[in-house]
Protein backbone atom coordinates (compact mmCIF):
# COMPACT_ATOMS: atom_id res chain seq x y z
CA UNK A 1 0.00 0.00 0.00
CA UNK A 2 1.18 3.50 -0.82
CA UNK A 3 0.29 6.43 1.40
CA UNK A 4 -0.30 9.82 -0.19
CA UNK A 5 -0.61 12.94 1.93
CA UNK A 6 -1.46 15.17 -1.02
CA UNK A 7 -3.95 14.59 -3.81
CA UNK A 8 -1.34 15.65 -6.36
CA UNK A 9 0.80 12.66 -5.38
CA UNK A 10 -1.76 10.13 -6.62
CA UNK A 11 -0.67 8.54 -9.94
CA UNK A 12 -2.69 8.82 -13.14
CA UNK A 13 -4.47 5.49 -12.88
CA UNK A 14 -8.18 4.68 -12.70
CA UNK A 15 -9.46 4.15 -9.18
CA UNK A 16 -12.27 2.63 -7.18
CA UNK A 17 -12.73 4.91 -4.17
CA UNK A 18 -14.43 4.85 -0.81
CA UNK A 19 -14.53 7.89 1.45
CA UNK A 20 -14.70 8.21 5.22
CA UNK A 21 -12.90 8.62 8.54
CA UNK A 22 -12.91 4.81 9.15
CA UNK A 23 -11.99 5.19 12.82
CA UNK A 24 -11.36 1.75 14.26
CA UNK A 25 -11.29 0.01 10.86
CA UNK A 26 -13.71 -2.40 12.56
CA UNK A 27 -15.69 -5.35 11.17
CA UNK A 28 -18.23 -3.06 9.48
CA UNK A 29 -15.51 -1.03 7.79
CA UNK A 30 -13.65 -4.20 6.84
CA UNK A 31 -16.71 -5.45 4.96
CA UNK A 32 -16.77 -2.24 2.89
CA UNK A 33 -13.00 -2.28 2.25
CA UNK A 34 -13.05 -5.93 1.13
CA UNK A 35 -15.83 -5.06 -1.32
CA UNK A 36 -13.73 -2.14 -2.56
CA UNK A 37 -10.66 -4.34 -3.12
CA UNK A 38 -12.69 -7.01 -4.93
CA UNK A 39 -14.33 -4.51 -7.28
CA UNK A 40 -11.02 -2.76 -7.99
CA UNK A 41 -9.37 -6.07 -8.96
CA UNK A 42 -12.27 -6.90 -11.28
CA UNK A 43 -12.00 -3.52 -12.97
CA UNK A 44 -8.18 -3.42 -13.12
CA UNK A 45 -8.15 -0.24 -11.07
CA UNK A 46 -6.48 0.94 -7.87
CA UNK A 47 -8.38 0.34 -4.63
CA UNK A 48 -8.25 3.76 -2.94
CA UNK A 49 -9.40 4.90 0.50
CA UNK A 50 -9.79 8.66 0.84
CA UNK A 51 -9.73 9.69 4.48
CA UNK A 52 -9.33 12.96 6.35
CA UNK A 53 -7.02 14.14 9.11
CA UNK A 54 -7.40 15.86 11.50
CA UNK A 55 -10.90 14.58 12.22
CA UNK A 56 -13.41 17.12 10.81
CA UNK A 57 -14.89 17.71 14.28
CA UNK A 58 -11.47 18.81 15.54
CA UNK A 59 -11.35 21.49 12.84
CA UNK A 60 -14.94 22.65 12.43
CA UNK A 61 -16.11 22.37 16.03
CA UNK A 62 -12.71 22.85 17.75
CA UNK A 63 -13.60 19.60 19.56
CA UNK A 64 -10.39 18.74 21.39
CA UNK A 65 -12.25 16.28 23.63
CA UNK A 66 -12.92 13.85 20.77
CA UNK A 67 -11.15 10.53 21.30
CA UNK A 68 -10.42 8.19 18.39
CA UNK A 69 -10.02 4.41 18.41
CA UNK A 70 -6.94 4.60 16.15
CA UNK A 71 -4.09 7.00 15.60
CA UNK A 72 -3.54 7.84 11.94
CA UNK A 73 -0.55 5.44 11.85
CA UNK A 74 -2.58 2.59 13.37
CA UNK A 75 -5.37 3.20 10.86
CA UNK A 76 -2.86 3.11 8.00
CA UNK A 77 -1.46 -0.19 9.25
CA UNK A 78 -4.93 -1.76 9.48
CA UNK A 79 -5.97 -0.58 6.02
CA UNK A 80 -2.75 -1.92 4.51
CA UNK A 81 -3.54 -5.34 5.99
CA UNK A 82 -6.85 -5.29 4.07
CA UNK A 83 -5.09 -5.04 0.71
CA UNK A 84 -5.88 -1.55 -0.56
CA UNK A 85 -3.48 -0.03 -3.08
CA UNK A 86 -3.48 3.61 -1.99
CA UNK A 87 -4.44 5.46 1.18
CA UNK A 88 -4.93 9.14 0.48
CA UNK A 89 -4.89 11.20 3.68
CA UNK A 90 -6.36 14.58 2.85
CA UNK A 91 -5.49 17.30 5.36
CA UNK A 92 -8.83 18.56 6.61
CA UNK A 93 -8.97 22.33 6.85
CA UNK A 94 -11.71 24.95 6.93
CA UNK A 95 -10.88 25.82 3.32
CA UNK A 96 -11.27 22.19 2.26
CA UNK A 97 -14.62 21.99 4.08
CA UNK A 98 -15.89 24.90 1.96
CA UNK A 99 -15.53 22.96 -1.32
CA UNK A 100 -18.91 22.69 -3.00
CA UNK A 101 -20.22 19.28 -4.06
CA UNK A 102 -19.44 19.76 -7.74
CA UNK A 103 -15.92 21.05 -6.93
CA UNK A 104 -15.27 18.08 -4.66
CA UNK A 105 -16.38 15.59 -7.31
CA UNK A 106 -14.70 17.29 -10.25
CA UNK A 107 -11.48 18.57 -8.64
CA UNK A 108 -10.81 15.83 -6.08
CA UNK A 109 -12.44 12.59 -7.23
CA UNK A 110 -12.28 12.98 -11.02
CA UNK A 111 -9.27 15.20 -11.76
CA UNK A 112 -7.00 14.04 -8.91
CA UNK A 113 -8.05 10.45 -8.13
CA UNK A 114 -9.26 9.48 -11.63
CA UNK A 115 -12.30 7.78 -10.12
CA UNK A 116 -14.26 5.23 -12.17
CA UNK A 117 -16.29 3.71 -9.35
CA UNK A 118 -17.32 4.97 -5.89
CA UNK A 119 -18.38 2.74 -2.97
CA UNK A 120 -20.49 4.90 -0.69
CA UNK A 121 -23.12 4.70 2.04
CA UNK A 122 -26.78 5.39 1.26
CA UNK A 123 -26.74 8.29 3.76
CA UNK A 124 -23.37 9.77 2.78
CA UNK A 125 -23.43 13.55 2.51
CA UNK A 126 -20.65 15.69 1.08
CA UNK A 127 -19.72 19.13 -0.20
CA UNK A 128 -20.01 22.44 1.61
CA UNK A 129 -22.37 22.16 4.61
CA UNK A 130 -22.89 18.50 3.62
CA UNK A 131 -25.73 19.43 1.28
CA UNK A 132 -25.16 16.80 -1.46
CA UNK A 133 -26.15 13.11 -1.24
CA UNK A 134 -25.96 9.85 -3.16
CA UNK A 135 -28.60 10.99 -5.67
CA UNK A 136 -26.45 14.00 -6.54
CA UNK A 137 -23.45 11.72 -6.84
CA UNK A 138 -25.34 9.57 -9.37
CA UNK A 139 -26.02 12.67 -11.45
CA UNK A 140 -22.35 13.63 -11.37
CA UNK A 141 -21.48 10.04 -12.29
CA UNK A 142 -23.42 10.38 -15.54
CA UNK A 143 -21.56 13.60 -16.36
CA UNK A 144 -18.07 12.38 -15.40
CA UNK A 145 -18.49 8.70 -16.30
CA UNK A 146 -18.12 6.88 -12.97
CA UNK A 147 -20.27 4.22 -11.32
CA UNK A 148 -21.78 4.14 -7.84
CA UNK A 149 -22.14 1.15 -5.53
CA UNK A 150 -24.41 2.12 -2.65
CA UNK A 151 -23.94 0.46 0.73
CA UNK A 152 -27.31 -0.53 2.18
CA UNK A 153 -28.95 0.95 5.27
CA UNK A 154 -28.50 -2.38 7.05
CA UNK A 155 -24.74 -2.42 6.43
CA UNK A 156 -24.41 1.23 7.48
CA UNK A 157 -26.36 0.51 10.68
CA UNK A 158 -23.88 -2.29 11.44
CA UNK A 159 -21.01 0.18 11.02
CA UNK A 160 -22.63 2.86 13.21
CA UNK A 161 -23.65 0.51 15.97
CA UNK A 162 -20.27 -1.15 16.25
CA UNK A 163 -18.37 2.19 16.43
CA UNK A 164 -20.58 3.34 19.27
CA UNK A 165 -20.30 0.02 21.06
CA UNK A 166 -16.51 -0.07 20.67
CA UNK A 167 -16.02 3.33 22.30
CA UNK A 168 -18.42 2.47 25.12
CA UNK A 169 -16.75 -0.91 25.66
CA UNK A 170 -13.29 0.68 25.81
CA UNK A 171 -14.47 3.32 28.27
CA UNK A 172 -15.93 0.47 30.37
CA UNK A 173 -12.78 -1.63 30.03
CA UNK A 174 -14.75 -4.42 28.30
CA UNK A 175 -12.09 -5.77 25.96
CA UNK A 176 -14.10 -8.83 24.88
CA UNK A 177 -16.85 -6.66 23.36
CA UNK A 178 -14.43 -4.07 21.91
CA UNK A 179 -12.19 -6.68 20.29
CA UNK A 180 -15.17 -8.64 18.92
CA UNK A 181 -16.45 -5.55 17.09
CA UNK A 182 -12.98 -4.49 15.97
CA UNK A 183 -12.15 -7.93 14.61
CA UNK A 184 -8.67 -7.58 16.15
CA UNK A 185 -7.18 -6.67 19.53
CA UNK A 186 -7.39 -2.97 20.42
CA UNK A 187 -3.90 -1.49 20.44
CA UNK A 188 -1.91 1.25 22.10
CA UNK A 189 1.21 2.49 20.31
CA UNK A 190 3.87 4.60 21.98
CA UNK A 191 7.48 5.14 22.95
CA UNK A 192 9.06 3.41 25.96
CA UNK A 193 10.25 6.12 28.35
CA UNK A 194 11.97 6.20 31.74
CA UNK A 195 9.70 5.93 34.74
CA UNK A 196 10.35 6.00 38.48
CA UNK A 197 11.64 2.38 38.45
CA UNK A 198 9.28 1.48 41.29
CA UNK A 199 8.23 -1.71 39.53
CA UNK A 200 11.82 -2.88 39.25
CA UNK A 201 12.32 -2.36 42.98
CA UNK A 202 9.51 -4.82 43.80
CA UNK A 203 10.39 -7.41 41.17
CA UNK A 204 7.98 -6.25 38.45
CA UNK A 205 9.95 -4.00 36.08
CA UNK A 206 7.71 -2.10 33.67
CA UNK A 207 7.96 -0.40 30.32
CA UNK A 208 6.34 3.03 30.57
CA UNK A 209 4.50 3.82 27.35
CA UNK A 210 4.22 7.44 26.23
CA UNK A 211 1.47 8.04 23.66
CA UNK A 212 2.00 11.33 21.85
CA UNK A 213 -1.42 11.57 20.21
CA UNK A 214 -3.72 13.31 22.70
CA UNK A 215 -6.77 12.29 20.66
CA UNK A 216 -6.11 8.56 21.16
CA UNK A 217 -8.78 6.85 23.27
CA UNK A 218 -7.28 5.26 26.40
CA UNK A 219 -9.42 2.51 27.97
CA UNK A 220 -10.71 2.58 31.54
CA UNK A 221 -8.07 2.61 34.28
CA UNK A 222 -7.14 -0.82 35.55
CA UNK A 223 -5.02 -3.90 34.86
CA UNK A 224 -5.07 -5.79 31.55
CA UNK A 225 -3.56 -8.90 29.98
CA UNK A 226 -1.58 -7.78 26.94
CA UNK A 227 0.77 -8.91 24.20
CA UNK A 228 3.32 -7.22 22.00
CA UNK A 229 5.63 -8.16 19.16
CA UNK A 230 9.20 -7.11 19.99
CA UNK A 231 12.04 -8.00 17.61
CA UNK A 232 9.66 -10.33 15.72
CA UNK A 233 8.83 -12.27 18.87
CA UNK A 234 5.43 -12.33 20.62
CA UNK A 235 5.79 -11.31 24.27
CA UNK A 236 2.92 -11.47 26.79
CA UNK A 237 2.49 -9.38 29.89
CA UNK A 238 0.16 -7.34 32.04
CA UNK A 239 -0.45 -3.64 31.82
CA UNK A 240 -1.66 -1.03 34.29
CA UNK A 241 -3.44 2.12 33.20
CA UNK A 242 -3.86 4.59 36.04
CA UNK A 243 -2.25 6.84 38.60
CA UNK A 244 -0.49 4.28 40.87
CA UNK A 245 -2.40 5.39 44.00
CA UNK A 246 -0.46 3.04 46.31
CA UNK A 247 2.68 5.14 45.77
CA UNK A 248 0.79 8.45 45.65
CA UNK A 249 0.93 8.84 41.89
CA UNK A 250 -0.95 11.76 40.39
CA UNK A 251 -0.67 11.60 36.59
CA UNK A 252 -2.11 8.80 34.48
CA UNK A 253 0.54 6.38 33.23
CA UNK A 254 0.56 3.28 31.05
CA UNK A 255 2.98 0.64 32.30
CA UNK A 256 3.59 -2.87 30.97
CA UNK A 257 5.30 -5.71 32.80
CA UNK A 258 6.38 -8.29 30.21
CA UNK A 259 6.71 -11.91 31.34
CA UNK A 260 10.19 -13.49 31.03
CA UNK A 261 11.62 -10.49 29.23
CA UNK A 262 14.84 -8.65 30.07
CA UNK A 263 15.76 -6.65 26.95
CA UNK A 264 16.43 -2.92 27.08
CA UNK A 265 13.67 -1.31 25.01
CA UNK A 266 13.98 2.31 26.16
CA UNK A 267 13.16 4.79 23.36
CA UNK A 268 11.69 2.03 21.20
CA UNK A 269 8.23 2.46 19.70
CA UNK A 270 6.13 -0.55 20.64
CA UNK A 271 2.54 -1.58 20.02
CA UNK A 272 0.65 -3.27 22.84
CA UNK A 273 -2.52 -5.28 22.20
CA UNK A 274 -5.08 -5.46 25.01
CA UNK A 275 -6.52 -8.95 25.38
CA UNK A 276 -8.53 -8.96 28.62
CA UNK A 277 -9.17 -6.74 31.64
CA UNK A 278 -8.04 -8.19 34.96
CA UNK A 279 -9.35 -5.74 37.56
CA UNK A 280 -9.85 -2.12 38.61
CA UNK A 281 -6.88 -0.09 39.77
CA UNK A 282 -6.64 -0.29 43.56
CA UNK A 283 -4.92 1.56 46.37
CA UNK A 284 -3.20 -0.98 48.61
CA UNK A 285 -2.28 -0.46 52.27
CA UNK A 286 1.37 -1.32 51.63
CA UNK A 287 3.92 -2.10 48.94
CA UNK A 288 3.88 -5.73 50.11
CA UNK A 289 0.11 -5.93 49.55
CA UNK A 290 0.59 -4.50 46.04
CA UNK A 291 3.36 -6.99 45.34
CA UNK A 292 1.16 -9.90 46.50
CA UNK A 293 -1.63 -8.74 44.15
CA UNK A 294 0.79 -8.48 41.23
CA UNK A 295 1.82 -12.12 41.75
CA UNK A 296 -1.88 -13.07 41.72
CA UNK A 297 -2.42 -11.02 38.54
CA UNK A 298 0.52 -12.73 36.86
CA UNK A 299 -0.79 -16.17 37.78
CA UNK A 300 -4.29 -15.26 36.54
CA UNK A 301 -2.83 -13.92 33.28
CA UNK A 302 -0.68 -16.98 32.60
CA UNK A 303 -3.59 -19.34 33.33
CA UNK A 304 -5.86 -17.37 30.99
CA UNK A 305 -3.27 -17.34 28.20
CA UNK A 306 -2.68 -21.07 28.58
CA UNK A 307 -6.40 -21.84 28.40
CA UNK A 308 -7.21 -19.56 25.48
CA UNK A 309 -4.02 -19.62 23.37
CA UNK A 310 -4.56 -15.87 22.94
Amino acid sequence: MKIKTTLDAYPKKDSVVTIGTFDGVHIGHQKIIKQLVEIAKGENSNAVVLTFFPHPRMVLQKDTSIKLINTIDEKSQLLENLGIDHLVIQKFTKDFSRLGAIEFVRDVLVNKLHVKHIIIGYDHRFGRNRTANVDNLREYGEVYNFKITEISAQEIDEVAVSSTKIRKALNDGDMEVANAFLGYNFMLTGTVVKGRNLGEQIGFPTANINIEESYKLIPKNGSYIVKSIIDNKTIYGMMNIGTNPTVNGEKQSIEVHFFNFQKDIYNKIIQVELIKRLRNEQKFNSIDALKAQLYKDKETSLNYLEQTNA
